[in-house]
């Protein structure tokens, strides 16, 4: 169960691997500009208590996901651990785009971001991976950073929203633990494998709940299987090729950091739009600071990472 690593990377592949998962980061981003965007208001929230708006986000951003990466894989391979892999990312999308879409987008997004602490303890702890002082401390300026945010934000909160982005941060650790193991598989075919278990997962419940997209809201939601989804999810697999599961995931930080930042451009003139509070600007400041702390010096090799 040990990942002991036998060959250090070179400079250039870290400078490569952290690259790509900024630009993950970047895309992943853009989530609440799809998701809250004004013409899926008469979308249901539930029906009956039973989610219905969460689960349509997230079958259709896999379907248009795993059409457009299907394209792209060239050498397919089965692996077991291709299990907790795809059921992991099934179970985020779900538990993520319904917490969204009970809550506001900042705060599915800081919830779902408690996964760097499980990736760092299980990656650092269980599976051996190296880490060195300026993890920990990006670590603890990314946990202090969130901590600020959820205290204040939670409270008074929909529960149902909380435990459903809490989850989600569990879920999407297990994803970032699995793609670490997992490669020297292609990463096109692990990404498109996640999206299409996740669609033939929730098709029966979609048909189930009739609620179907018409007109603009289906180039949305392309663009939120292929731009916010697909793409960044094959960078981030091959940049997991290069660093540690735990530095990704520290990297990954800058996406709650700019999920506000969209939404804010996008849609503060829309009636449903509210805007980013002290406490998010102080949480994702401290975020920032921890990143920028980390990667500040100029890295050379991996030794002195």
């Amino acid at each position: 169960m040990i990942d002991t690593q036998p060959t250090l990377p070179s400079s250039s592949n870290l400078r490569q691997g952290r690259w790509l998962v900024v630009a993950a980061a970047v895309l992943w981003s853009t989530s609440g500009f799809f998701v809250k965007a004004p013409l899926f208001e008469d979308w249901p929230q539930a029906v009956e208590q039973w989610p219905v708006r969460g689960p349509l986000f997230a079958f259709w951003r896999a379907a248009f996901a795993s059409l457009a990466l299907l394209l792209l894989v060239r050498q397919p391979r089965w692996s077991p651990q291709m299990v907790p892999m795809v059921l992991c990312f099934a179970a985020m999308n779900v538990t993520y785009l319904t917490a969204m879409a009970q809550t506001e987008a900042a705060n599915a997004i800081w919830l779902q971001s408690t996964a760097p602490a499980w990736v760092f303890g299980i990656g650092v702890f269980w599976f051996g991976e190296r880490a060195v002082a300026r993890d920990w401390l990006l670590m603890a300026c990314g946990a202090a950073g969130v901590a600020v945010i959820l205290l204040n934000e939670l409270r008074g909160e929909n529960p149902t929203g909380v435990v459903y982005g809490l989850l989600s941060g569990l879920f999407y650790a297990g994803i970032i633990l699995s793609l670490r193991q997992l490669r020297d598989h292609e990463a096109a075919w692990l990404v498109a494998l996640n999206h299409l278990v996740t669609a033939a997962i929730l098709a029966p419940y979609i048909v189930y709940q009739d609620v179907w997209p018409r007109g603009n809201q289906w180039f949305f939601l392309a663009g939120l299987g292929i731009l916010q989804m697909g793409i960044p999810y094959v960078l981030f697999a091959r940049g997991l090729q290069q660093i540690t599961s735990h530095e990704a995931s520290g990297i990954g930080l800058l996406e709650p950091v700019l999920v506000p930042v969209w939404v804010y451009l996008a849609w503060r003139n829309a009636e449903n739009y509210t805007p980013p509070r002290w406490w998010t600007i102080v949480g994702g400041g401290l975020i920032l600071i921890g990143l920028v702390m980390r990667y500040a010096a100029s890295i050379n090799t991996y030794q002195k990472s």
